[in-house]
């Protein structure tokens, strides 16, 4: 990872997040990107038009937490190290942590479930 830098590896988590949920992602936007000292952003997106979230890298240790007012509820998640995640595993968990907080009635009528 030490080859690329947060403009970088934002854009690829973007682009993977976006293939994966299509129509159930929007409004991302990169925050407090740097690369010095250390490579660190947070992006943060809507999910399922119900959830702020707010994914932070830093260092290469990468998670996502669900944005509530001034707090942050993290989710749990198998794949901590960004070089060594399997991308797949990752969102897959993002999706169940997600939807085990939307209710049934809300999903099915955006056709999600």
């Amino acid at each position: 990872m030490q080859n690329k830098n947060s403009e970088t590896i934002s854009d690829e988590i973007i682009d993977k997040l976006s293939e994966y949920y299509q129509k159930g992602i929007d409004d991302f936007a990169v925050l407090r990107a740097t690369d010095s000292p250390y490579t660190m952003f947070q992006i943060e997106f809507v999910m399922y038009k119900y959830f702020n979230i707010v994914l932070n890298y830093d260092r290469g240790r990468f998670g996502c937490s669900i944005l509530n007012g001034n707090k942050y509820l993290p989710l749990e998640n198998s794949q901590k190290w960004y070089d060594k995640a399997d991308m797949n595993v990752f969102l897959k968990e993002l999706d169940e942590q997600i939807k085990l907080r939307i209710p049934d009635k809300f999903l099915e009528f955006y056709g999600w479930k």
